[in-house]
């Protein structure tokens, strides 16, 4: 006899609810809060009212909070152009540091924020992620509007790294909505929606401070400069009904799940596994390329060619955030290392291509070429993160051959969620990476060359550790397809 299943609701009352055909576990409602029994693995109940379309909107939910995390993170790489266009008073080197010190702790917090979901559940984090979005805009704009001094808007910069830990919880709370086969490219479109907030705040931002400067000075265009400091608050403001949208969705739209439970000791373990330190590694080619490139593309134009050319610098992390779910979708098809391997051939040939634009003076060369490089990242992105369920489920199938097949997914999926805030955090250090060593290439040489050819070397050096660790014939991780 089937037994009557329940959903648990904020207040914690027991519900009772319709009994689903064996398998397929409780009616995930949209007013739900929890979901006692989710198993996206079962074919059946995958395939039930109760699997894909609650997967589906928790993703889209999710994406709304990750984009506008991604937005308000990289705020500073707009502000300070701004700043700078007008003489605000901080030096070149200050107005760097303001840029370096959002994504340095963007990166920080990817650490504890991806232990929150399976803390205090996926959709409880996803609301008070979002509403600590409020803290940043409150205080850039306090900052743009008043006389405040350096130390204030470091601060403002500090709290912006919360949006950059975003993306830890949100993919590791998606991981846990889709079977294996899927992942990549539900982590990828999750990724994605995020990544396009970097394209999204560089093309909206400097229209909405522009914007602001038109409004007040009656709609007049030629005799106000957009880019005075008292307008640079509208690279924040724009985003505060976007905040509360996100927070209310989520609040009303997402659920949390009982099966992603798990205690800080269980996923603090997965930082002394070695796999978790090789898809670091790669990661930093990944995504530490998307946001270091994103980050450093603007000053590379405006130096290299025209100083208006900067205004072109959203197409790249827009490319490549529009291929990192394909990169995961080919990924689910053909294996995540295979296509590692070929995207980072890719990105060497890439930055060399770029090279020899650079050095003929090829403005429209350099930027397709840098777009093509940005499409290929994104891919890498996608790839990369498909491998990382497959490799923590072939080390719990092996390491512990007692388990159960049920057993086995659960460490899978735990240790997954765990290794995916270490490794996004070790990546997003790129933020700071990138923008410095083109900086010193440009204080040793006078140009960014030397910087390209150590980014070629080391796009050289994954190709080198994703063949050795994961299709190498053979070995574990090639057997099980990673």
């Amino acid at each position: 006899m089937t037994s009557t299943p329940t959903v648990r609701t904020t207040e914690n009352v027991v519900a009772t609810a319709p009994a689903p055909p064996a398998g397929t576990g409780p009616v995930a409602q949209l007013g739900s809060r929890w979901i006692d029994d989710y198993n996206p693995e079962d074919p059946a109940f995958w395939a039930s009212p109760q699997g894909r379309p609650v997967a589906r909107r928790n993703l889209v939910w999710s994406v709304l909070a990750e984009n506008i995390g991604f937005s308000v993170w990289q705020m500073f790489s707009i502000a300070t152009a701004v700043l700078a266009s007008i003489g605000y008073g901080f030096t070149s080197d200050q107005l760097f540091w303001l840029v370096a010190t959002a994504g340095l702790v963007g990166a920080i917090m990817r650490v504890p924020y991806t232990f929150m979901p399976a803390l205090v559940g996926g959709r409880n984090w996803t609301v008070v992620s979002a509403a600590l979005l409020l803290i940043p805009v409150t205080l850039l704009t306090v900052a743009a509007t008043t006389d405040r001094p350096y130390w204030f808007w470091v601060l403002t910069a500090v709290t912006c790294g919360f949006g950059g830990g975003n993306f830890a919880s949100s993919m590791a709370n998606i991981s846990f909505f889709y079977p294996d086969k899927e992942k990549g490219f539900a982590l990828g479109l999750n990724a994605a929606g995020g990544n396009i907030g970097v394209a999204i705040i560089q093309l909206v931002g400097p229209l909405a401070v522009t914007a602001g400067a038109i409004a007040i000075v009656g709609g007049s265009t030629g005799t106000t400069d957009g880019g005075d400091a008292r307008y640079v608050q509208n690279v924040a403001l724009i985003w505060v009904p976007f905040i509360v949208l996100a927070v209310v969705g989520a609040w009303f739209g997402m659920n949390n799940l009982s099966g992603a439970k798990a205690n800080i000791a269980d996923q603090a373990a997965i930082a002394r596994r070695r796999q978790t330190w090789v898809m670091s590694f790669l990661y930093i080619g990944a995504f530490g390329s998307f946001i270091g490139f994103s980050g450093a593309f603007p000053l590379v134009l405006a130096n290299e060619f025209a100083a208006d050319t900067y205004r072109y610098a959203f197409l790249g992390p827009l490319v490549g955030s529009l291929s990192r779910p394909f990169g995961g979708w080919l990924a689910d098809r053909v294996g995540g290392a295979k296509v590692t391997v070929v995207t980072f051939v890719g990105q060497a040939l890439a930055i060399g291509s770029a090279i020899l634009f650079l050095r003929a003076g090829s403005f429209g060369g350099f930027l397709a070429n840098f777009l093509v490089l940005f499409a290929i990242v994104g891919m890498t992105n996608g790839s990369t993160y498909r491998m990382i369920p497959i490799i923590y489920r072939a080390e719990a199938a092996a390491g512990h051959p007692e388990e159960t097949p049920a057993g086995v997914l659960y460490r899978a999926r735990r240790d997954t969620a765990a290794a995916v805030g270490i490794i996004s955090a070790v990546g997003a250090l790129g933020a700071v990476f990138i923008p410095r060593i083109v900086s010193e290439s440009y204080g040793a040489t006078g140009g960014v060359e030397t910087a390209l050819l150590s980014f070629c070397g080391f796009y050289i050096a994954c190709v080198a550790v994703t063949w050795f660790v994961y299709l190498r014939r053979g070995t574990l991780m090639q057997r099980a397809g990673v």
